[in-house]
């Protein structure tokens, strides 16, 4: 079988996202796995540079949770297994864009799948921000009743917390602006402006349901980052249909 190019960058970048994460201690051995299905479907059914900024979250999102992880060890606010990503936080994150990539493969070409693809990833670098870098502000309130809560706080916002939010969403805006495709129907400046918004609002939906259902009980916190990064999917085509 001959590969195109295409394939070959994916392989790649595989390839490469697997030695670093090893490397650099950013998936523990499910994540791993969880990273190779995933990586395949969305740069094989998707495109590569689908991949590459999947690729940009996680090393992101990693460092975000490296980031002063002693003062949220003390305060029981650092992520699990010393903040390695397992296959459920992969699946978490990657699973609304691997959704897209697999659409794309059946209905490949239409106006709103890149949108798509960009706005869930988006969503996810704006929440992972928000969480890893907005969890030691004491500053935080409930999104639902603006009461003080603790830091940390499912559904809590906070000042650290909201602008780490926007320049989550706004990293991956510069990246799908830079990697888009040359037939794009969509400008420059409303890719960038869509997907910077869709990745904030994203994180908004994130902080409901954590306040609205996770703290109840009705999902953990897995599904909860899942739903939020397939609201930026919905949010994608709704924008695309009503104002692009």
């Amino acid at each position: 079988m001959n590969l195109g190019d295409d394939q070959l960058i994916s392989i790649a970048l595989i390839v490469a996202l697997l030695v670093i994460s090893r490397v650099k201690d950013l998936l523990d051995v499910t994540g791993i796995v969880a990273a190779t299905a995933t990586g395949l479907t969305v740069s094989l059914l998707g495109h590569w540079t689908w991949l590459f900024v999947l690729f940009v979250f996680l090393v992101t999102g990693s460092l975000a949770t490296k980031w002063k992880i002693e003062e949220k060890r003390i305060l029981s606010l650092e992520e699990a297994n010393e903040g390695l990503r397992g296959w459920r936080n992969v699946l978490a994150n990657g699973g609304a864009v691997s959704i897209v990539a697999i659409y794309n493969y059946f209905s490949p070409g239409e106006e709103w799948i890149y949108l798509a693809a960009m706005s869930s990833i988006s969503v996810a670098l704006s929440d992972t921000l928000a969480s890893e870098i907005g969890s030691l502000d004491i500053r935080t309130r409930s999104i639902t009743t603006l009461q003080s809560v603790p830091a940390g706080t499912n559904g809590g916002m906070s000042p650290t917390g909201t602008i780490a939010a926007f320049f989550g969403a706004l990293i991956i805006a510069i990246f799908g602006v830079l990697l888009s495709p040359d037939n794009s129907t969509l400008s420059s400046e409303s890719l960038f402006v869509s997907l910077t918004i869709i990745g904030w609002l994203g994180c908004q939906v994130d902080s409901l349901l954590g306040a609205l259902l996770e703290n109840r009980g009705y999902l953990g916190k897995h599904s909860v980052n899942f739903l939020a990064t397939f609201s930026g999917v919905l949010m994608a085509i709704i924008f695309h249909n009503q104002f692009l």
